[in-house]
């Protein structure tokens, strides 16, 4: 099965865009793979440590079964330290990323959509977009990234699709939708466990409490528009071909 990996500027931006196939994906037996670009610290309420163990918390959440790990199904993350607020697309960045995709082997490549107003969304895709390309680079170092004792041979992932964490009103009509029925409750799940960023607290309520909720009700109407219950929408630049059509949601 394909290697997937997930380019996230923050951590809870995977899981908000995509947390849904994540869980589905790993579950089918793909060997997945989310790698934070930062911390995501400051935040009003929380900070590097808290962070880290939020990330690892909705990592669990979205853990493969036991019988899925069987068959090969992982899901694990790492973070490349880039500085939250102030991500800059370089040469030195790109690599980092080109970097995890050799050591992951990744074939298949998952980054935010590009219409977003946060400069940090907007840096990491085109980071991740250029580092698709330097991955296959012969002849040239590339960093280790955190966890690999050392980096697989060039690469260049076969898809690039592109999920929805924007913090703009608009949403671009999808070019396909993933049947995540089964799995949304795991994703709600594991957005929540970012507590500093989502959980109500004494007196203070964060800016974005309602977005869990909000993100169920998306993820139902995306759902009835391929009959499922829930879905997430994901956006390709390149055509994609298909053999057939026994896999199709709703049919």
């Amino acid at each position: 099965m394909p290697n997937i990996l997930i380019i996230a500027p923050h951590p809870d931006d995977a899981e908000i865009g995509m947390g849904g196939t994540i869980a589905a994906l790993a579950e089918q037996g793909h060997n997945v793979l989310i790698a934070d670009m930062t911390d995501g610290s400051p935040t009003p309420f929380g900070d590097r440590a808290s962070r880290l163990i939020e990330a690892a918390a909705a990592l669990r959440e979205l853990a493969p079964s036991a019988q899925a790990q069987e068959r090969g199904g992982k899901l694990a993350r790492l973070m490349l330290d880039l500085p939250n607020r102030t991500v800059t697309h370089s040469i030195e960045s790109r690599h980092k990323v080109a970097g995890v995709i050799r050591a992951h082997q990744a074939n298949i490549l998952f980054m935010p959509h590009p219409l977003d107003a946060h400069p940090d969304h907007i840096a990491v895709t085109r980071i991740a977009e250029d580092a698709r390309f330097d991955a296959k680079l012969t002849k040239i170092e590339m960093p280790t990234p955190p966890g690999y004792e050392k980096i697989g041979p060039p690469i260049y992932p076969q898809w690039v699709f592109y999920y929805y964490c924007s913090h703009l009103r608009a949403i671009p009509d999808p070019h396909f939708l993933f049947d995540t029925t089964g799995f949304s409750d795991k994703k709600i799940r594991s957005v929540l466990a970012y507590q500093t960023q989502f959980a109500p607290r004494a007196g203070l309520a964060p800016a974005n409490a309602d977005l869990p909720a909000n993100l169920a009700a998306h993820d139902r109407y995306m759902g009835s528009r391929i009959r499922t219950q829930t879905a997430e929408p994901f956006w390709t630049k390149e055509p994609m071909g298909i053999n057939g059509f026994a896999s199709l949601a709703g049919v």
